[in-house]
């Protein structure tokens, strides 16, 4: 056992490790497979400004939220970001609902996370998947439409999705 197991081995990995310490199997396991992160984002070249379009990576699948060719995805998509403990706590654009970011924060998964829930759906359920709402994929369009394609839903929550605590009905 490690050190820090041993101090609370009852706790989830995530709560007990830092992200260095994580094994491959856990770190990818904090991709909450909410697709957010795999949106279009633009960069306004004065103010350095991050805007989120509602345009999908060419390799996004929009309905599962996950990447088509993850293992081979650098070198179809040179410019998608490989996320290492690293890069998450200098990345300001990952959304703020993304578990790598929380985890990176000292703060908790969401309830819908699936690692919370046990089961890969309710992030979708929850209405914090990209699921239904990409307009289109990067490849799909010509560049200079989008920034006809800006939005900030992917900055937000859902209501009821921000709870750290599922919401049930009272009988």
């Amino acid at each position: 056992m490690t050190a820090e197991t041993d101090a609370a081995p009852d706790l989830p990995f995530w709560k007990r490790k830092p992200l260095e310490a994580m094994s491959a199997e856990e770190w990818e396991s904090l991709c909450d497979g909410c697709g957010r992160c795999c949106l279009v984002k633009l960069q306004d070249e004065d103010t350095e400004a991050i805007a989120y379009t509602d345009i999908g990576c060419q390799l996004l699948d929009d309905f599962g939220c996950h990447c088509r060719d993850y293992p081979n995805r650098q070198a179809q998509v040179p410019d998608c970001v490989r996320l290492t403990p690293e890069v998450v706590r200098t990345l300001a654009w990952l959304p703020p609902s993304c578990g790598y970011r929380l985890i990176a924060e000292g703060r908790d998964l969401y309830w819908w996370h699936p690692l919370v829930s046990g089961d890969r759906d309710t992030v979708h359920a929850a209405g914090v998947s990209v699921r239904g709402r990409v307009a289109a994929l990067e490849d799909e369009l010509p560049l200079e439409d989008f920034v006809d394609h800006m939005v900030r839903w992917p900055l937000r929550l859902p209501k009821g999705a921000a709870s750290r605590r599922r919401k049930t009905r009272s009988a």
